[in-house]
């Protein structure tokens, strides 16, 4: 069912939705939370036929707000809100509604959401594309238990993980991060076989790829080794390749669907690790309302941090070669002489 209200407010939305219950024969509300998707048109479609896949897992109100930048002064004085509500089949296991804000209105979004949230349940504030710098400090960031981005929509990705990092607050996360859970599973249960330590890591991955920096920077927070960040045409993220003692872990990913994990001493073994959907994601982050501990760790490790972490692994010749350079005679009798009280002790 699709109720249009045009230059309508909070209070007859909410009326719209307690009618489309009755009408469709379901008054009782079984969602647990509320997800706020704030996009634009271009990506409103895609953005909320995410939402509604991910519902199916996590039934919930979905409300869409759409900011529509009026383009004259008299229209951006007119404050208009326009709605669209979507209760049954047309808006997956829960309800869905549609927010155009006009004029001045798109400066006070929170005040038109926040009568729309559902009482006693955790809300969810997602920017698929645009997202502000500091999120918590965003009006209707402010109104979230999680706020979801997604810097590999960003025109620079890697500026946008530095800026992420500054203004983090518990509560953020990056569905680029999502993207590497099965990478950073795998890898955590192929080092649990293994009794070598760790001295290297390398990520192959596409060029400004967030995904790739955040599993660098997992790697050189959680093991304390040098990781180099090194291109592959992709898709995405292509292999990752562990140094140890005992011979290198390679987990390698060419197509994007099927991966080849080769440890030592065991044979190569093919494992699914195919590239998620977006509502896939979605549905993921859905599930943890609490604060990302590990995702935090990783982004403030930082990607500055990273680039340097590698210099002292790719120097290591020329420090020691610099070292004998010196060959005044001072320096080697000076090891000889405690040699000496050694043998005559």
């Amino acid at each position: 069912m699709k109720i249009d209200l045009t230059e309508t407010n909070s209070s007859k939305i909410n009326a719209s939705l307690v009618k489309a219950r009755r009408d469709i024969g379901t008054p009782a509300i079984g969602m647990v939370l509320t997800l706020v998707i704030v996009t634009d048109e271009e990506n409103a479609y895609d953005a909320l036929k995410s939402a509604n896949d991910a519902s199916r897992e996590h039934p919930s109100r979905i409300v869409v707000v759409i900011k529509r930048v009026s383009r004259s002064p008299r229209s951006r004085r007119d404050a208009r809100l326009d709605a669209e509500v979507r209760v049954g089949t047309d808006s997956g296991t829960g309800e869905t509604v549609v927010l155009r804000l006009h004029g001045e209105l798109v400066d006070h979004a929170q005040s038109v959401v926040l009568p729309l949230l559902l009482p006693d349940a955790p809300v969810v504030v997602w920017w698929p594309e645009g997202a502000p710098q500091d999120l918590a400090g965003d009006p209707l960031g402010s109104l979230g238990q999680r706020r979801i981005t997604d810097t590999y929509s960003c025109e620079d990705p890697i500026e946008a993980l530095g800026s992420r990092a500054t203004a983090y607050a518990p509560g953020d996360t990056d569905l680029s991060w999502t993207r590497i859970t099965p990478w950073r599973s795998m890898l955590a249960a192929a080092l649990d076989q293994q009794v070598h330590s760790v001295s290297s890591a390398t990520v192959e991955g596409e060029d400004d790829n967030p995904s790739c920096e955040l599993l660098a920077m997992w790697l050189a927070d959680r093991l304390q080794v040098p990781v180099k960040r090194t291109s592959s045409a992709g898709p995405g993220l292509t292999a990752v390749r562990l140094a140890t003692q005992g011979g290198e872990i390679v987990l390698d990913r060419a197509d994007g669907a099927l991966a080849t994990l080769c440890m030592p001493g065991q044979p190569d073994r093919a494992v699914a690790l195919k590239r998620r959907d977006t509502s896939e994601l979605l549905a993921e982050e859905l599930r943890r309302l609490d604060p990302d501990n590990t995702y935090e760790a990783s982004l403030k490790f930082g990607v500055a941090r990273l680039a340097s972490a590698v210099e002292p692994a790719a120097k290591p010749a020329p420090a020691k070669a610099e070292a004998p350079a010196p060959s005044d005679t001072p320096a080697k009798p000076a090891p000889a002489k405690p040699a000496k009280k050694a043998a005559a002790k």
